[in-house]
């Protein structure tokens, strides 16, 4: 197996990286540990700038202090308005210390949601990013009478802003100086105050349906995840991390921020969402999670780019590419590599595999995390045969995350891997959903006792909605949400995501919904990938004007037409899709057909886009 990686070096850790039994403490051990080691790092001005342990304590415990300066009390609530930026590591931390609660809002959310998020959870006091995010929270402040203060971190723009209730980081930092000064002990009361068994954040869930639910997790939970993740796989301060999904997202707060925290791994901020691709290849990451929109895009990447290189490049890396899928058959199968294929996949390699690991940004990367939403197989089979593991892992905002974990020495497509050491997984025998049982499990919906009862039952198992089933060697595997799952009108049981999981692997196709529920026959509703599309249509000058003209275009609905029907072949008759429209609107992260880890949200799409659907079925 060492051929494709060194499992070696994706080891577990069981013993105690840093003590401490909440996240004030576990930050606070961590920062005098490390002092002047690196933990994050920015982008600014084209330069990226290091912040230490050291500096980063400073500047928490600066926010906690001038926090306490305000009159925030332990236990009270503070809520983050971001995006992914170094601020809101240190306001989430500094909330912490100050023994609050913290809370994190979508910087997508509009106002309306902000008004609720921030009702909700009893906010007092608000970090806002900029002018942007400000308007929003200036928009509903007076229907917000518990909230006291708003912080903004940039104040480029708001040089002239004078309001009583604002103020800058800065400000707010120079404030907690002086308080520190005059209460030199405050601040180590402050981190020892919270319990284990306390109230430590709210993870608001993306409802498709209703308002979202505020998932409560205390600071055991906390601690305890981050601690088993490295039973899964280890991390230490070698590690270059890449911190650019939502931190209000389970997947970047537990696996991103925090877990950092615990190991000491390197967080690289990108510069903004768009620059994503382009920071990967400087970061080069040797740790990489993501959702697998992003491992989608890096693959489309790579098939449009050898769409323009020269014929012997495309038939040299057909070759290597070939080589590594042998090889991943035998390791997948757990037989031995023979010499003569250990060979020719380090030519391959040589060739052109270690190219295409350079063109996404991944040549340094130990491994590759994958979660937060089904991914197709045959992707996690490509990132393997270009030498490095992928493994996949399941969980949810109520489970803090990752609650099973592919192990790298025994990697099976398609699965989730076994139950992670710290909890428990199991099928219910009636319905075969997965059940999570453990100290990771959260406290419940803030504020909603009926769906606490109905999601926790009273032997403490953790019903997720999901369907599975589970192998010999302890491996689950997703079938579909509950919720999902069609039955055709004669009867027939499908499962939607594995055939939108197929659609997904086109270059030419973002995201799918597949319909069908009660109806004669499966139809899809597609969203194209703009940039590939378009450049598909560029060099075949098929002419379009926007981006709706572009998916009406004859070409590209035959373009589709032949990725379904690509698709179609590995599914039997009754479960293949009859025919497929293009939502012809470009949809981003502010649109509210999109979850903020930017998946489409059947039960919308199906009733936003309800005649669309109906003209499938018409004739």
């Amino acid at each position: 197996m060492s051929v494709l990686w060194n499992t070696g070096h994706i080891q577990t850790r069981t013993d105690i990286v840093v003590p401490g039994e909440t996240l004030p403490q576990l930050f606070r051990n961590a920062a005098r540990q490390r002092g002047e080691r690196t933990f994050m790092r920015q982008k600014e001005f084209g330069l990226w700038r290091a912040w230490s342990w050291n500096e980063t304590e400073r500047g928490v415990r600066e926010i906690a202090m001038g926090l306490a300066a305000l009159g925030f009390h332990p236990g009270e609530r503070a809520s983050i308005l971001s995006n992914t930026v170094i601020e809101w590591v240190l306001a989430d931390v500094g909330i912490l210390c100050a023994g609050g609660v913290s809370n994190g809002i979508y910087p997508t959310d509009a106002a309306s949601q902000v008004h609720y998020l921030c009702e909700d959870s009893s906010t007092v006091v608000l970090f806002v990013e900029d002018d942007e995010q400000l308007d929003k929270a200036l928009e509903v402040r007076d229907q917000l009478p518990l909230l006291r203060q708003i912080v903004v971190f940039d104040m480029e723009g708001l040089r002239e802003f004078s309001d009583p209730m604002v103020m800058s980081l800065e400000a707010l930092r120079a404030l907690g100086r002086d308080h520190d000064a005059a209460h030199p002990r405050e601040f180590d009361r402050r981190c020892d105050v919270a319990q284990p068994d306390d109230l430590a954040i709210l993870i608001y869930t993306s409802g498709t349906t209703g308002k979202p639910k505020g998932a409560m997790h205390s600071h055991r939970a906390l601690v305890h995840t981050v601690r088993g993740y490295n039973q899964l796989i280890a991390q230490d301060e070698s590690d270059e991390r890449m911190c650019f999904l939502p931190l209000c997202h389970v997947a970047e707060r537990l696996g991103g921020e925090y877990f950092a925290m615990y190991t000491g791994s390197v967080l690289n901020f990108v510069e903004n969402p768009d620059t994503v691709p382009e920071n990967v290849r400087e970061i080069a990451p040797t740790v990489f999670t993501a959702v697998p929109r992003v491992w989608e895009k890096f693959y489309s990447g790579v098939s449009i780019a050898l769409s323009e290189a020269s014929g012997l490049q495309q038939a040299v890396y057909r070759w290597a590419i070939g080589v590594g899928h042998q090889v991943v058959d035998k390791v997948l199968a757990q037989q031995p590599v023979p010499a003569w294929l250990k060979a020719k996949f380090h030519l391959a390699r040589l060739l052109a595999l270690n190219n295409a690991r350079k063109l996404i940004g991944i040549h340094r990367a130990r491994f590759l995390v994958t979660g937060a939403a089904p991914i197709a197989p045959d992707l996690i089979r490509w990132y393997l045969a270009l030498g490095v593991p992928m493994l996949e892992v399941w969980g949810q905002t109520e489970s803090c995350g990752a609650a099973t974990g592919m192990p790298a020495g025994r990697i099976k497509p398609g699965s989730i891997g076994p139950a992670c050491a710290y909890n428990e997984v199991k099928l219910d025998e009636r319905t075969g959903e997965l059940l999570i049982r453990g100290t990771n499990v959260f406290m419940g919906y803030l504020n909603q006792p009926e769906k606490t009862a109905e999601t926790i039952d009273a032997e403490g198992w953790l019903h997720t909605g999901d369907v599975g089933l589970v192998d010999a060697d302890g491996y689950f595997r997703i079938t579909d949400r509950m919720k999902d799952i069609i039955i055709t009108a004669g009867g027939k049981n499908i499962t939607p995501s594995e055939i939108e999981n197929e659609l997904k692997f086109s270059p030419y196709i973002t995201d799918a919904v597949v319909i069908g529920d009660k109806r004669p026959y499966l139809t899809v509703l597609i969203m194209i990938d703009q940039e590939n599309v378009e450049k598909y249509a560029q060099d075949h000058d098929v002419p379009f004007s926007n981006y709706a003209s572009l998916t009406r275009a004859p070409e590209v609905q035959a373009l589709i037409e032949a990725e379904l029907a690509r698709v179609n072949k590995k599914f039997a008759r009754v479960e293949q899709v009859k025919t497929f429209r293009l939502i012809d609107t470009q949809l981003s992260a502010d649109d509210e057909e999109l979850t903020p880890t930017m998946k489409l949200k059947r039960s919308l799409v199906q009733k936003k886009y309800a005649p669309l659907i109906d003209s499938m079925y018409a004739s």
